[in-house]
């Protein structure tokens, strides 16, 4: 049996999920939602869209599509909304799919606070929440976690893994997509509120949207970080995009299984970008999509390091996108992220992106703000456990 589900923000990046969710064999029904009515009569006047939309399943705001009687929403909106929506919608009875990160805000308390929240709230209405972090389904980090799981990387010593993102990156650049943002109105909202923190003197930095790096080490070793210093660099030519903020950081954090991992958020780097971690352990390690071992090194090509996906959802995410690929964007990951949300919907389970797993993704980062702007200072990262466990352990410096 199916379900039904809507789509809330269908801008730039809702726009690249739009036809993967709508084509998935498990969704039967499919709803829009934008505060801009033009982005709806766009994908509404689809011609692909007419056998699982309908016109009564248009809508212009949150409260209205929480009120419908859908299953569950995707929330593809900007960064600084996504946890306060995830919850609304829980509330209203709703499973939901959450963009990355959990949320951004300059005030790290807030973000923790967040988590706590989120966790909180599916524990109380039963509602599944999945983050929808693409590094989780890059080919390599499937591929390490099915050698984690035989056991080949033995003991893990080390990983590293990194963001290098320019702000005038090519490919995406920064300054552009601030602009895209602030230009909606949820973006003239949005700045009134900058406007508070910045009395405040509050001041964030990178580490506060660490998803894509710490992901990967701690979805493979299945561990959590526990302690972080991190030291900061600070743009030197006055580039009015970063203010007060340091343009990187680097940490380093010891991991609940005794390994130790280094995680680099970088905005100013002369790079073409990289989002990639790699990992050690005593018997096998995985580096620059090679795995190694003391036999060699062999090098892996994206179709062997990739689970499969089931063939009707490999061959329904094709349809109508032949030239960008059945699998969507960031390493080919957005395909199943589709898949998992909706099979864990339909199938009563949980989904792999967790609150649990979404929190140890994100509270790394804001300890290792928090250590970057004390000089490095070594500090505990708060952890909520697992899905089983009922009580947050740690807490916020």
């Amino acid at each position: 049996m199916g379900i039904s589900l809507g789509l809330v923000g269908l801008g730039a990046f809702g726009s690249e999920f739009a036809e993967l969710f709508k084509n998935h064999p498990l969704v039967d029904r499919i709803a829009l939602c934008d505060r801009e009515p033009e982005r709806v009569a766009a994908f509404a006047s689809r011609e692909s869209f007419r056998g699982k939309f309908r016109e009564s399943d248009a809508y212009d705001s949150l409260d209205a599509i929480c009120r419908s009687d859908l299953d569950a929403l995707v929330i593809i909106t900007q960064p600084w909304l996504h946890a306060a929506q995830a919850i609304q919608a829980m509330e209203s009875g709703k499973h939901v799919y959450s963009a990355v990160p959990v949320v951004w805000l300059p005030d790290g308390n807030e973000i923790l606070d967040w988590c706590d929240r989120i966790i909180e709230t599916t524990k109380r209405t039963g509602m599944h929440y999945m983050l929808g972090e693409t590094t989780y389904y890059r080919p390599e980090t499937m591929y390490c976690r099915r050698r984690a799981a035989e056991g080949a990387f033995g003991d893990f010593a080390y990983a590293e893994g990194e963001y290098f993102h320019d702000v005038d990156s090519p490919y995406s650049n920064l300054r552009e997509v601030q602009r895209a943002r602030m230009a909606s109105k949820a973006g003239d909202e949005w700045a009134q509120r900058l406007k508070r923190y910045a009395s405040r003197g509050v001041v964030a930095g990178p580490m506060h949207y660490p998803t894509h790096s710490t992901s990967g080490p701690v979805c493979v070793m299945r561990a959590h970080m526990t302690k972080v210093c991190a030291f900061p660099y600070r743009n030197r030519t006055g580039d009015g995009y970063f203010g007060a903020e340091p343009s990187n950081e680097t940490a380093l954090f010891q991991m609940s299984n005794g390994a130790t991992v280094r995680i680099c958020e970088y905005r100013e780097i002369a790079l073409p970008g990289r989002e990639t971690f790699r990992v050690y352990g005593n018997k096998g390690s995985f580096e620059h999509d090679q795995w190694c071992d003391r036999a060699g090194s062999t090098r892996l090509t994206e179709s062997e390091m990739r689970d499969p996906l089931p063939p009707e959802v490999l061959e329904a995410s094709r349809a109508g996108r032949e030239e960008a690929g059945p699998y969507g964007g960031h390493g080919g990951s957005h395909a199943y992220l589709v898949h998992e949300f909706v099979d864990a919907v339909a199938n009563g389970r949980r989904p792999a992106i967790n609150a649990w797993e979404a929190a140890r993704y994100m509270a790394p980062g804001v300890m290792a703000h928090k250590s970057a702007l004390k000089d490095g200072a070594l500090l505990d990262v708060p952890d909520w456990g697992d899905p089983s466990a009922p009580l947050r352990a740690g807490a916020p410096d």
